[in-house]
């Protein structure tokens, strides 16, 4: 059942919508992103025109447009579930018939025999992994294509090994799932990076160390089709969760959890992925809760709990003179309490690309240290970075009903570039407070920018 929206939300709706729904048919172009790529030069600004400029104008006309266009998504979603539904008759698989112990010993091998006995099922198959059982595991990657649908119902606990000379053949990975097309990962069960070793001994803990990748818990590469659902990923390594180079997926119902002071831990990373729902989760790390970075499009997050963390991200985006591409991003419905940022935008300088057609709406921040920002002069290292001509292109970013309190005295800050400024940003009804006494202020250097409604702070 989808929401009746008011009116005035339709065509914010409208512009990111087409996208969303082709993520369960075929991929296509915006059509939004279309019309702005052949009406507007962007590097010439006096042919540039933000299209938020046409919300009012148009609304009326969605009302009845609108209602169809749900009735399809939802049919196209329908769609996704039986298609990665496993029939009543799936082959059920039991990690234990394959010789799990759940012992404290590593399971591994025992895991990897029942993927390719699950995998190479002509009919649909369901991998289970008992409850009330904790199994141990080394790196593993679980290769597909697989011969049917498949699912991966965790029940217990999967945890990693603590022993850092397991990882010697790969540090940046866990556990990995590849190439796996139309496959389901739930269960209510838990993923556990048993990370604690991998931070103590982070140069960004101890100083002492020498900066060293460290494992991602969970890494989804080239899968399609692919619901991850009802599961608690805690205390990875570093990332917990990252969706690499993906096409159609949806996260729903996440818990994600380590502490405030884990280092890296970002939550949710989404990488060179197309069409990507992520909805109801709650999210508590030592890093970005999400963070979406290049190659990624049509990125969609709803019903977010984050904090502590650094917030939701887009970026970092540009390092070491790199081309990023960033476009269609929705972020809705989000409340982010005791973050070090509330919704950002960071890129490094030198890189070159785009981040474009993104929406931060009906966000609620406590006690934020940073609650809306784009930083264009990101230099996460020790030594100062080099000043450079080139950036990655910021444009068409919406800030929409924005509220909450702010723990510094800058509660919006553009530091965008001064070669390619920040164009086509509008903030919408936004009211920020500082959390003590007193009043925030709004800092803004090379952006394009305009307000509606009622906006506190604003720029001088």
């Amino acid at each position: 059942m989808h929401p009746q929206y008011p009116p005035r939300h339709l065509l914010l709706l409208l512009i990111f919508l087409p996208s969303f729904v082709s993520c369960f048919s075929t991929f296509q172009e915006s059509p939004v992103a279309n019309v702005l790529e052949h009406t507007h030069s962007y590097n010439d600004p006096r042919n540039y025109r933000p299209y938020f400029s046409t919300i009012d104008r148009k609304d009326n006309d969605l009302k009845h447009i609108f209602p169809s266009l749900l009735n399809f998504e939802a049919k196209v979603v329908t769609r996704l579930d039986q298609a990665s539904a496993p029939a009543s008759s799936a082959k059920v698989v039991n990690v234990d018939d394959f010789g799990a112990k759940a012992d404290g010993t590593d399971d591994s091998q025992a895991f990897k025999k029942a993927w390719e006995e699950a995998c190479s099922s002509k009919g649909s198959a369901i991998i289970v992994i008992p409850k009330n059982k904790i199994y141990y595991l080394k790196p593993v990657t679980f290769s597909g294509p697989c011969e049917s649908d498949l699912v991966f119902k965790i029940f217990g606990t999967i945890k990693a090994s603590a022993k850092v000379s397991d990882y010697e053949n790969d540090r940046r990975h866990w556990l990995v799932f590849e190439n796996v097309q139309n496959f389901r990962v739930r269960g209510g069960g838990t993923i556990d990076g048993n990370g604690k070793i991998w931070w103590e001994n982070s140069c960004k803990i101890s100083k002492s160390q020498p900066c060293q990748h460290a494992p991602t818990a969970v890494t989804f590469l080239e899968c399609k089709s692919l619901i991850v659902a009802n599961l608690r990923f805690q205390n990875a390594q570093q990332m917990h969760l990252s969706f690499q180079n993906c096409v159609n997926v949806r996260a729903l119902n996440l818990m994600v959890i380590a502490p405030g002071t884990s280092p890296n831990t970002d939550g949710i990373h989404v990488t060179g992925t197309q069409n990507i729902r992520i909805r109801k989760c709650v999210i508590r790390t030592g890093d970005d809760c999400i963070s979406i970075v290049s190659g990624s499009k049509n990125v969609e997050a709803t019903d977010i709990t984050c904090g502590p963390g650094h917030g939701i991200s887009i970026g970092s985006l540009g390092a070491d003179n790199s081309g990023a591409e960033v476009s269609n991003v929705f972020v809705n419905r989000a409340t982010l309490s005791g973050t070090t940022n509330g919704v950002r935008i960071k890129t490094w300088q030198g890189g070159s690309g785009y981040a474009r057609n993104i929406v931060f709406q009906n966000v609620v921040m406590r006690n934020v240290t940073n609650p809306i920002i784009i930083d264009q002069n990101y230099c996460d290292q020790d030594s100062p970075c080099e000043e450079q001509t080139s950036a990655v292109q910021i444009s068409n970013v919406m800030y929409r009903n924005i509220k909450g309190t702010s723990a510094s005295d800058v509660a919006v800050n553009f530091d965008c570039s001064k070669n390619i400024p920040c164009r086509g940003i509008l903030l919408q009804d936004v009211n920020i407070a500082l959390q003590e006494n007193g009043k925030p202020e709004a800092s803004c250097a090379n952006v394009n920018l305009r307000k509606k409604g009622e906006v506190f702070p604003q720029c001088s």
